[in-house]
């Protein structure tokens, strides 16, 4: 596994130690082992669940939330990759990870997700919400894919963004000869790859509809489904983990930007209705008409839009929870074929940061990396 070249290191937070969760004296003696690997105290401990967890950042997050003494669900949607990934920190060391099936694209598995934590643990504290970029190609992808979504091969280096943070891109892409791939990853600068990668993209509608569906929706019923048991911690945080490319610097009408940046007054229904509006205007080559981001990667930019939206929304409704979202930065992780430029421990800094708030913290707030920045 990939990861347990980067996880020999020991655990360290580095910059932001004092975030750092400690587990109160009365429950450092560990208790009996139990079904699943999970101890008796960890029933006492921060409880944390981490969505697309199975590699890159979100793995990182857990293995460093699981070493500061959180007991951690990881999920992911397959389920042999999900225990592969658990299997993996407990050889480090961390036996109170779980591993739990969820696609967020379907509510009745978020449901499942919350019914397990509500049974298991009664609460939960600590919620980071990431999930990897499939990329869809037109024909099947070169290293064998048959459904066509690419998940691991180094084809993924052309992506011109920052795909570790990314869900669902709502493109599409005809490579062609499959061969071609390794010139352009070898033989060509990276503005060279951009203009090659925008040539052979291609917006479908149904991507856009799935990318929102996913991206977005998929974020929100997840949240929503686990809302009441982070309303039962004392001090719940939620992170998730968003994207440059949601900021409304790419939106053209001040209207639109407006009413996304009118937290006073936006809903989590408006942001419901936002969405379909964008489909609508999308589906009749409309996007220009609102305001709406072109040029590329059109849904992908809409959904993070409406998630960083949907994030401040949540953060100003439930005042007791830190509620924050944040681009880690482009990091070096499978998916991107180790192109980035930060390790995976630089990368996961950020959501540890707000996984570890002080309930003084900031909360409807976007960061880039570990510093806050402006939602535009």
């Amino acid at each position: 596994h990939s990861f347990l070249s980067q996880a020999q290191h020991s655990y360290r937070v580095d910059s932001i130690d004092s975030f750092v969760l400690r587990r109160p004296e009365a429950l450092l003696p560990q208790g009996t082992p139990m079904e699943g690997g999970v101890t008796a105290s960890s029933f006492h401990k921060r409880v944390a669940v981490v969505t697309g967890a199975n590699r890159g950042i979100g793995l990182e997050v857990c293995r460093q939330l699981a070493s500061g003494g959180a007991t951690v669900v990881l999920t992911a949607r397959d389920e042999k990759r999900g225990a592969a990934a658990v299997d993996a920190l407990r050889e480090l060391g961390l036996p109170d990870v779980l591993f739990h099936q969820l696609d967020v694209g379907e509510p009745s598995s978020a449901a499942r997700l919350a019914d397990f934590v509500r049974d298991r643990f009664g609460k939960l504290d600590i919620l980071v919400r990431l999930a990897f970029f499939p990329f869809r190609f037109s024909q099947p992808c070169p290293t064998g894919f048959s459904d066509g979504l690419c998940r691991d091969c180094e084809c993924l280096v052309l992506l011109p963004l920052q795909v570790n943070n990314a869900g669902v891109s709502g493109v599409r892409m005809d490579i062609g000869d499959p061969a071609a791939l390794h010139q352009v990853r070898t033989s060509m600068s990276a503005v060279e790859r951009l203009e090659w990668f925008n040539q052979r993209t291609t917006e479908p509608f149904e991507e856009a509809e799935k990318c929102l569906r996913t991206n977005y929706h998929g974020t929100k019923n997840v949240t929503e489904a686990l809302l009441p048991l982070l309303l039962s911690s004392s001090d719940a945080r939620v992170v998730n983990v968003s994207s440059s490319y949601g900021l409304l610097r790419f939106f053209s009408r001040e209207e639109l930007k407006h009413e996304l940046d009118d937290i006073e007054n936006l809903s989590a229904e408006r942001l419901d209705e936002l969405s379909e509006l964008f489909l609508k205007d999308f589906k009749n080559g409309r996007l220009d008409h609102h305001g709406w981001p072109v040029g590329g990667f059109s849904a992908y930019k809409v959904s993070k839009a409406l998630i960083n939206a949907y994030t401040r929304v949540l953060a100003k409704k439930h005042t007791s929870m830190r509620v924050n979202c944040l681009d880690p930065g482009y990091v070096k992780t499978d998916i991107n074929f180790h192109t980035g430029v930060l390790t995976v421990e630089e990368g996961a800094r950020g959501a540890m940061m707000l996984a570890h708030l002080p309930k003084e913290g900031p909360t409807g707030s976007y960061f880039n990396g570990t510093e806050q920045a402006p939602f535009v």
